[in-house]
């Protein structure tokens, strides 16, 4: 991306906004201190030069370098000292002054020293550039108090207020400044170790929780799949055979399901221990079963595919169809006879499922409606949040609703830690 041109010389827009309005404050400011207070010093002095025109072209460029203040302060002051030491020279030994004096004792440096002298204190980086910078704001005060002038105690005052205010300023807001980015760095530090801290204990109660479904819960399934397996082998009746056939196939597919959630739970420590971390990819699940159901009960869906299939991981298939599977049962819950589409989109790496309803011609049932627990998008949005995805779940504006979900092709389920 493209850096704005503005950055070069300032670090936000508010910076800008200031450093423009100061510029053209002390350009009017100027102007308007020229009219109140009329030089003392005769024309003809510059005369030299051809007047006064040489002087106001050289301040007007002066305002305008002060546009860099913050970045370039060196060079700034490095004009400076050179516009200073011309207006010695030429005074002292030469034709006459280069810049304007509206009073006698007025010091011979550039109006705008002070603020030039401010921002070497305040902004100036690096100690090789610091000693360059403060030998060169020492010279403009030298010259600035003019200390070979038999009258040079006049010029004290003014010369402190010029340079040396300035400059103890400037050191103070630049103190601030680096307390202020110090104390800053430390609060986003102290904040970034506070989300590694609670991402470690999110992990460590992923693995806990994980844990814990493998021995208890896949134990127990897998006890029943045993106890339906023998059950259809022992009974003799067709029909207690068929149901314990079943329940087992049921209880094979819970199984599989919760094998993929404990490896999703520890996939984190089966990375870091550097372990086989998912099972060979595979499709996801028909949905024209879910499609034909539906179709079945009077709720017509349209089934569109974009993209080539793509081989996923058996965690996102299952979450696929489980999406699609809930997003169906809600609408025969809650909007029965409305029109659905449901649209499957492929891409290099994601998936993205897309499950809209149109209003209802009629309101749903109070008794079917209320059925259910009433958590089941919330669970979706757990589940599908858990494998990387995305899920977006909203009313749309013809009075229906739509079901966005975004899953990533591609997730460790560490199934080889999940079966030891």
């Amino acid at each position: 991306m493209k850096r704005p041109l503005w950055r070069l010389l300032w670090n936000s827009k508010r910076e800008a906004a200031f450093d423009v309005c100061l510029v053209i404050g002390l350009h009017l400011l100027g102007r308007v201190l020229e009219a109140l207070y009329p030089s003392e010093t005769p024309p003809e002095v510059y005369d030299w030069i051809g007047g006064l025109w040489v002087n106001n072209l050289l301040m007007t460029l002066l305002d305008i370098t002060l546009l860099a203040r913050r970045r370039f302060p060196v060079a700034i002051m490095a004009v400076t000292t050179v516009l200073s030491f011309a207006q010695v020279l030429l005074i002292e030994f030469g034709p006459g002054p280069l810049l304007a004096i509206n009073q006698h004792d007025d010091p011979w440096v550039p109006g705008l020293t002070p603020w030039v002298v401010y921002a070497v204190a305040a902004y100036t980086e690096g100690r090789t550039r610091r000693f360059l910078a403060w030998d060169m704001v020492a010279i403009v005060t030298v010259i600035a108090i003019r200390p070979w002038d038999p009258n040079f105690r006049d010029l004290l005052v003014v010369s402190v207020l010029w340079t040396i205010f300035p400059a103890v300023l400037g050191l103070y807001i630049g103190a601030r400044r680096r307390l202020v980015k110090a104390l800053r760095e430390r609060v986003e530090r102290a904040e970034y170790e506070q989300e590694l801290l609670a991402e470690q204990a999110r992990a460590d109660e992923r693995t806990r929780l994980a844990t814990e479904m493998h021995d208890v819960v896949t134990h127990r399934v897998s006890l029943m799949v045993l106890q339906a397996g023998a059950l259809g082998v022992a009974a003799k009746d067709p029909e207690i055979r068929q149901a314990a056939e079943e329940l087992r196939t049921s209880g094979c597919e819970a199984l599989e399901e919760l094998r993929d959630l404990v490896g999703v739970l520890r996939r984190g420590s089966v990375e870091d221990e550097g372990l086989p971390a998912s099972a060979p990819p595979t499709e996801v699940p028909d949905l024209s079963e879910l499609i034909g159901r539906s179709e079945a009960v009077g709720v017509p869906v349209e089934f569109t595919v974009d993209g080539d299939p793509t081989m996923v991981s058996s965690a996102v298939g299952r979450t696929a169809y489980r999406v699609v599977q809930e997003a169906l049962t809600n609408v025969h819950k809650h909007a029965f006879g409305s029109r659905v589409s449901v649209h499957v989109i492929y891409s290099d790496d994601r998936l993205r499922l897309v499950i809209r309803n149109t209003e209802p011609p009629v309101r749903a049932a109070a008794d079917l409606a209320g059925s259910g627990s009433g958590s089941g998008l919330l669970g979706l949005q757990q589940r599908v949040e858990l494998v990387g995805g995305t899920f977006h779940a909203r009313a749309g504006g013809d009075g229906g609703f739509e079901v966005d979900v975004i899953l990533p092709a591609y997730v460790p389920t560490g199934e080889a830690v999940g079966d030891e």
